[in-house]
């Protein structure tokens, strides 16, 4: 699976658990940590911890393993490192603290609309 895939296989699994601007950044022209940056905003402690769940169940069955995981998984913010996909979700407030998106400004947004309109076209969940 491409870095590529991987991106938007979470950001898949992050949008079915009902994440909020969803946003995937390209570093890999940036940065050795990671090819991809998917963000992500929950509405509460208990969906950081649901959108983590979610993320590993899809990866693993495709059998891709998260490396490591940092932050709370009942807290404000959570760090998924897959290598070349690193996954951050926040709640509104730490990602307005964090603003990564100001940090990696100089990173191409990647259109996500595919995979995001993906779940009106099919009546299956997405892979």
């Amino acid at each position: 699976m491409t870095s590529y895939d991987l991106a938007m296989l979470l950001v898949a699994a992050l949008d079915r658990k009902k994440g909020q601007d969803l946003k995937v950044l390209k570093t890999e022209h940036l940065t050795t940590l990671a090819d991809y940056f998917v963000l992500c905003t929950a509405t509460s402690n208990t969906q950081v911890k649901a959108m983590s769940d979610a993320c590993e169940e899809a990866s693993e069955k495709e059998g891709e393993r998260v490396h490591h995981i940092e932050g709370h998984r009942d807290g404000t913010w959570l760090l998924m490192d897959y290598s070349s996909v690193v996954v951050h979700v926040f709640t509104e407030e730490a990602r307005k603290f964090y603003d990564l998106e100001r940090l990696w400004s100089d990173a191409q947004e990647v259109d996500i609309s595919k995979v995001l309109d993906a779940r009106w076209l099919s009546p299956e969940p997405l892979k």
